[in-house]
């Protein structure tokens, strides 16, 4: 895994947590995760697996974090057939 993918699967775990703090006071702000995730997927490298650009592109977060934990049997297929 790549530095870049690290922190990626990071980043994706704090968004997980803020979303799951959502009804909390005050509210965390979701768009510094999605901005954060969002620069970190332009970084990955060129040769970078399909599957998981697609996911994030289609801002498929939890997949992706599965994509990057190698959980790749717990990944639902979505419908668009990937």
């Amino acid at each position: 895994m790549t530095t870049t993918e690290q922190q990626l699967l990071e980043a994706l775990k704090k968004l997980e947590a803020a979303v799951a703090g959502i009804n909390s006071q005050p509210k965390p702000d979701l768009m510094t995760h999605f901005d954060r995730i969002d620069a970190l997927a332009a970084e990955l490298p060129d040769g970078t697996d399909g599957e998981l650009l697609h996911y994030l592109h289609k801002k498929g977060y939890q997949k992706a974090r599965l994509y990057l934990e190698g959980r790749f049997s717990e990944i639902e297929k979505g419908g668009c057939l990937r």
